[in-house]
């Protein structure tokens, strides 16, 4: 390392090597402790980066065919605000109506759900053997609940129960707990609004951060040449390694979420099911940015609506779609949008988001695999000697 390089090679061996170390743990814990102290406004952060690098990336595509920078950027800020502007109105209301509709009749479906249940273990005893919960009792006994307790509630369904491990909602009061939680969709109203003001200036913000993006690369550079020139060259180059390795492991599951939701859609009016087709594919939508677990939560409302509505035939022919759905993204979406970027074995991915989901809940779960792929795909390893710089110079046109 030569003395540019090293700040610290005023000071006497064996310092002058260690505190270079010393200052690249103090950075990212500076850096980290940033993160922590912002946390109230992480969603707001988080949708700001995800619109700037989508934006970005379309910006960059336009550069062939339009020349002038500042008309893609408008170009592309229009096209995505009219998306939204549309989604937000012709899409946003039918999903409010049709979750609190969910929400509401949720109960009923249980009930549903169970009846089914307790009849195959009517028909297949084996079954209670792996199910305790579906043990029939008699009639006077499942009606008639304990002194205090009301008898009409989730705790006597062996379906909430299962939901209950499934959802990992913790043990004490699980089966009121999957009540309050599918029971708070109906409140999704006040949720829409809450979220609104973080979406709303998101926006703004990664349009003129796009906007402005060549001079902020060079102000960003600019670093370099400063007294901070060691705290710029401890993290600059894994910030720009990270956000390549999320942008485009986000922008990859946002293209499978649109396809899913799309083929959702259709298999869903397919089954008759076309009253409650803007939630469920809404519901799809967002799931899809969980891996794996993602699936089998999206299924769940799916499935309720359809044995409530059109019985149990129809639900096996909703199993057969999600599944159908299922193999057309693991054998054909993914190693075509993803190639070989990013692919875990799902073993380790639902370990890493048992981890992720344990320790961060919501935010564990959509960055625990890209967390996971840029630490062991790239922080961890050594950088080559011909590899070029991390942060290419970055001008203005």
């Amino acid at each position: 390392m030569s003395h540019q390089d090293n700040p610290f090679h005023l000071l006497p061996q064996p310092w002058d090597q260690i505190f270079p170390h010393v200052a690249t743990v103090v950075v990212w814990g500076m850096f980290f402790g940033v993160i922590y102290l912002l946390r109230s406004f992480f969603l707001l952060l988080f949708l700001t980066f995800v619109f700037s690098y989508i934006q970005a990336r379309s910006v960059n595509r336009l550069k062939t065919r339009i020349k002038n920078r500042i008309v893609r950027v408008v170009l592309v800020a229009l096209l995505f605000l009219s998306i939204l502007t549309a989604a937000g109105i012709f899409l946003v209301p039918k999903v409010k109506i049709q979750t609190e509709v969910f929400a509401g009749q949720f109960t009923t479906y249980l009930s549903r759900v169970d009846q089914e249940l307790f009849s195959l273990g009517k028909r297949y005893p084996l079954l209670v053997e792996f199910f305790p919960e579906l043990t029939v009792k008699p009639k006077q006994e499942q009606i008639a609940p304990p002194e205090g307790e009301e008898k009409k509630g989730l705790k006597y369904s062996p379906t909430a129960s299962m939901l209950q491990q499934l959802l990992r909602l913790g043990d004490p009061g699980g089966a009121q707990n999957v009540g309050h939680v599918f029971g708070a969709l109906g409140n999704i109203g006040g949720k829409i609004a809450s979220v609104t003001s973080a979406f709303l200036l998101s926006l703004l913000f990664s349009f003129l951060i796009v906007l402005d993006l060549p001079n902020l690369g060079v102000s960003v550079r600019a670093l370099e040449s400063t007294k901070l020139r060691f705290i710029y060259r401890s993290v600059a180059g894994n910030i720009h390694d990270f956000s390549q390795v999320l942008g485009k492991a986000l922008e990859a599951q946002l293209i499978i979420a649109i396809i899913n939701s799309f083929l959702t859609a259709i298999g869903i009016s397919l089954l008759g099911l076309s009253q409650q087709v803007a939630f469920l594919s809404v519901i799809v939508f967002f799931f899809s940015f969980f891996p794996v677990i993602g699936v089998f939560i999206s299924s769940i409302p799916i499935c309720l609506i359809a044995l409530q509505t059109a019985g149990l035939q129809i639900m096996l022919l909703a199993i057969l779609l999600i599944s159908i759905i299922h193999l057309i993204e693991g054998y054909i979406l993914n190693p075509r949008i993803y190639g070989s970027y990013m692919r875990i074995n799902s073993v380790i991915v639902l370990i890493i988001l048992t981890i992720g989901g344990k320790l961060f809940d919501f935010w564990g779960l959509i960055l625990g695999v890209p967390i996971c792929t840029y630490v062991f795909g790239h922080a961890i390893r050594f950088r080559k000697k011909n590899e070029p710089e991390p942060l290419p110079p970055v001008t203005g046109e």
